[in-house]
């Protein structure tokens, strides 16, 4: 391995360490408070390095689909999440629909090779498409809702995809360390994710109920 790979993997697995603490220290705090958005800065700050340096190893020194496509899959549910912060109430505009556009061209690259790639487990590469699809498909679709809906959904769009975006690091980082019980040692912090993801929105839903009351 070269010194520039091993720089490049250094300053991506420090960073996804240190992406993944932080997220969990967002995840257990008081939601919408000045440090919950400072911190949330420094976790798109950070993870940002993380996908960067992934993409950089990916191109430059080991191309592996499946990472690649976790990758886009982590960086485009972070740039979501960190947007719909940005946006709120005014809704997704012009330039979240070239994201959108731009994640689809690249994910028609990157799935199929995936998809016919032998050496990984096909139920983690079909989770990753699906989770993909799902989020491209929201995100496109939201264009056809009511301006006054994103209202009431961008808060559970920021919640969704930052947690997404943080397990599916988590994610990540299992499936390239662990070699044992795979592929289900790489799909539980998904599941893992979908289950914090419920619980808090359902938290988020009793807390408006209440402010309703």
């Amino acid at each position: 391995m070269s010194t520039p790979h091993l720089l490049n993997l250094a300053a991506h697995v420090g960073a996804g360490g240190l992406a993944i603490l932080l997220g969990f220290a967002v995840l257990g705090r008081t939601k919408g408070d000045a440090t919950h958005r400072r911190w949330g800065l420094w976790l798109v700050g950070i993870t940002t390095i993380v996908v960067a340096t992934a993409a950089l190893g990916l191109a430059v020194f080991r191309w592996m689909p499946l990472f690649a496509l976790l990758t886009l899959l982590v960086g485009y549910q972070l740039l979501g999440g960190w947007r719909a912060a940005r946006t709120r109430e005014a809704g997704p505009q012009r330039i979240d629909l070239a994201f959108s556009l731009l994640a689809v061209a690249i994910a028609a690259v990157i799935v199929p090779t995936a998809l016919n790639d032998p050496m990984v487990a096909r139920a983690v590469v079909i989770g990753s498409c699906s989770a993909l699809g799902t989020v491209l498909s929201y995100d496109l679709l939201r264009w056809l809702a009511p301006k006054r809906w994103h209202a009431a959904a961008w808060r559970y769009e920021h919640l969704y995809k930052m947690n997404a975006a943080l397990f599916g690091m988590i994610s990540a980082f299992v499936g390239n360390t662990v070699r044992a019980w795979q592929p289900w040692s790489q799909l539980l912090p998904s599941a893992i994710g979908i289950l914090a993801i419920v619980v808090q929105a359902s938290r988020l839903a009793r807390a408006e109920q209440r402010a309703k009351t």
